[in-house]
């Protein structure tokens, strides 16, 4: 493996190509600008370097990215590249991952709107992030133990597991499938209308008409606060372990809650079995 240190790197892919190349302590910065640094190469380290310069990892295979910073001008770092690892590292540019696959993440700090649009299996731990639309039409997830600031996150994904992250996160998981979020804290308004098969488990919902238009919808022992008009027109299995403001009109299947402040029926298509263990009533069903 050829050795590159200490040096500064800023013309026009300025590592075309390279193969089985490690860069220690480097800075892809300066006047002349340029873009595409490693573009189209392989076997690549980048180590305690600085991205401040364009595109610098497209069409690349095998990549790792320790100790570093690709900065708020790094814009769309990573794009078509495979086979990534990345460590320790603050990715700042915008879109800073697209149409990546075999992504492994841990104790990165993201700032990035548009962060990682339809890649597939992303291994991430640890992190933080912030940003608009993060991973939109993504596929094969595992995230544990990251924080998310952000609208519009997870839309249109599938495939993905969550565990022990906080998500604070308006319209999240729209149009989501076969989704699991456990041990997790998201709060937003407008959670995940349209998804199919997606499971909350032991998680802390918090935010207005949550889970509407939902198919193969469960959640198991959660809490929802400030819940309002939840689950209308969806299909679900739900226990909860805190009280609702108000549920309106879920299609079918059923939910055990200790009360809500107001049941809405007002759909002959609603046919939902609602137990509400704490009040008087201690049954019914929409419809």
């Amino acid at each position: 493996m050829t050795v590159i240190r200490n040096k500064t790197f800023d013309e026009e892919r300025a590592l075309y190509g390279a193969r089985g190349v490690r860069v220690l302590d480097c800075r892809f910065d300066g006047p002349a600008d340029g873009e595409s640094a490693f573009k189209e190469g392989s076997d690549i380290s980048a180590e305690r370097c600085y991205f401040n310069l364009r595109y610098p990892f497209w069409h690349d295979e095998r990549v790792k990215i320790l100790d570093s910073e690709l900065t708020e001008l790094c814009r769309a770092a990573l794009w078509y590249t495979h086979s990534i690892e990345i460590e320790r590292t603050k990715l700042h540019g915008i879109k800073a991952l697209r149409e990546c696959g075999e992504v492994t993440m841990r104790d990165c700090d993201i700032v990035s709107s548009e962060f990682g649009w339809s890649v597939r299996g992303v291994d991430m731990e640890r992190c933080t992030a912030k940003g608009e639309y993060f991973m939109l039409r993504a596929s094969n997830l595992r995230l544990s133990e990251v924080a998310l600031d952000g609208k519009y996150s997870f839309q249109y994904i599938e495939n993905a597991v969550f565990d022990r992250c906080q998500f604070d996160t308006k319209d999240a998981f729209w149009h989501a499938k076969n989704v699991v979020v456990r041990n997790s804290v998201v709060k937003g308004e407008y959670l995940a209308w349209y998804c199919e098969n997606v499971t909350f488990e032991n998680c802390k919902i918090i935010g207005t008409q949550p889970l509407c238009y939902c198919k193969g919808l469960r959640l198991v022992d959660c809490e929802m606060v400030d819940a309002d008009l939840a689950f209308e027109k969806s299909e679900l299995s739900a226990t909860l372990k805190t009280p609702v403001l108000s549920i309106k009109n879920p299609r079918a299947g059923w939910i055990e809650l200790p009360a809500a402040q107001e049941i809405i029926v007002d759909d002959p298509s609603s046919n939902c079995k609602i137990i509400c263990t704490d009040s008087v009533n201690k049954s019914m069903r929409a419809g």
